[in-house]
């Protein structure tokens, strides 16, 4: 069994852990960012098709306490690279450090990279050469106060680039983000969807392939997994999972899924990704104001990452949005459940409409919370 460590979005790990069991992942532990699991090459394999969460999956090669830099040197040195990939491969190394004595990040990368050449040149008088922009290979450190752990990327790009966003936004939000935010709405396909602010169509991306039960690394060029670079890889493996994801997607039907933007150029963006996608003729955009628009339907959910902070203007121009925005839900939007994901905390008060959940979530490096609203008719106030 190998050692696994998947990264995402921090506030989605328990979502996360699902995955990773539900691919076969065994021994899951939580810890803030990510999760960690024991499993098979296939197990691998299928988190980095199935997992909608996850941002990337990395596989354990060693593991050891240190406290200088030559002892990390020692630690990745000691690794039989030639085993893992050919020396044709080009490498990056990525250095993440938490409470770490040492003092140079730039230096421990550098050290790491030297031992990982050294290592090859002293077994077959050759060292790989070094790619910082697009590697074949992604190398990971990640340092503690005592121990150090390094990784081979299995994922290569990061697994929300789906590879479907043709065209983008200021400010986009990450597709396995929305795919998290989705999940924790309790959203269920065949219920209606609404993004009142769609932008690039991140949240209607993920749900029109939610609903077709659509796995995400299915849109990946061959060659795109970082696990495709490594000689572990079992091609006939591979395969036979692809296909299986494959004949499990539903039939194409139009879908009770509906985005809108009150910018047409953003609205437009959002219709060329779906295209990318093949999803254009399954969900229904328009161009339209939240604060005027009515409901597409008697019940459904909301979701929307509305404009906050450095994404617009001023807050006292969010001030007087906010209770705009409460009144027209509860002219309009009786019967839905809304949810809206803001690093704005004046959110809940100024929308006059009382908070059915808060779920803290990171955005980035962006402390956010979910904010969960049951719209009923008649006056809903604090």
């Amino acid at each position: 069994m190998n050692r696994y460590f998947a990264t995402c979005p921090r506030g989605l790990e328990s979502l996360l852990a699902e995955d990773l069991s539900a691919c076969g992942g065994k021994d899951v532990r939580i810890v803030p960012g990510g999760a960690a699991c024991a499993g098979s090459l296939e197990t691998a394999y299928r988190i980095n098709l199935e997992s909608r969460i996850a941002t990337r999956l990395l596989w354990q090669a060693a593991r050891g306490p240190y406290r200088t830099e030559t002892e990390v040197y020692r630690l990745a040195h000691d690794i039989d690279w030639s085993r893992l990939f050919s020396v044709d491969r080009s490498i990056r190394v990525y250095v993440t450090a938490i409470r770490s004595p040492l003092k140079s990040i730039e230096f421990i990368t550098l050290k790491v990279k030297d031992a990982v050449c050294d290592r090859f040149r002293a077994d077959s008088g050759r060292r790989p050469s070094v790619n910082t922009r697009n590697p074949e290979v992604r190398i990971h450190l990640f340092l503690t106060d005592r121990e150090a752990t390094v990784y081979l990327d299995t994922s290569g790009e990061p697994l929300y680039l789906r590879g479907h966003k043709l065209a983008k936004v200021g400010a986009p939000l990450k597709e396995n983000l929305a795919a998290g935010i989705l999940r924790l709405t309790q959203w269920q396909p065949g219920t209606p969807l609404l993004d009142p602010m769609c932008g690039s169509g991140s949240f209607l991306l993920e749900a029109a392939q939610m609903a077709l039960d659509d796995a995400p690394g299915l849109s990946r060029e061959p060659g795109g997994f970082g696990f495709e670079q490594l000689k572990s890889f079992d091609a006939g493996l591979w395969r036979r999972l692809q296909q299986e994801a494959a004949g499990r997607r539903r039939d194409a039907t139009r879908l009770p899924i509906y985005g809108s933007d009150i910018a047409p150029d953003a609205v437009a963006r959002a219709r060329q990704n779906l295209a990318g996608a093949g999803l254009e003729d399954l969900v229904t955009l328009e161009t339209a104001d939240l604060l005027t628009r009515g409901a597409p339907a008697d019940s459904g959910l909301m979701v929307a990452n509305p404009p906050y902070g450095e994404r617009l203007g001023s807050e006292a121009e969010l001030a007087a949005f906010y209770p705009l925005l409460g009144s027209a839900l509860k002219q309009r939007f009786a019967g839905w459940h809304c949810w809206f994901l803001s690093a704005d905390t004046r959110l809940p008060k100024l929308i006059r409409l009382q908070t059915s959940r808060k779920i803290p979530l990171f955005n980035g490096p962006l402390e956010c919370r979910l904010y969960g609203f049951e719209i009923v008719a008649g006056s809903h106030r604090r």
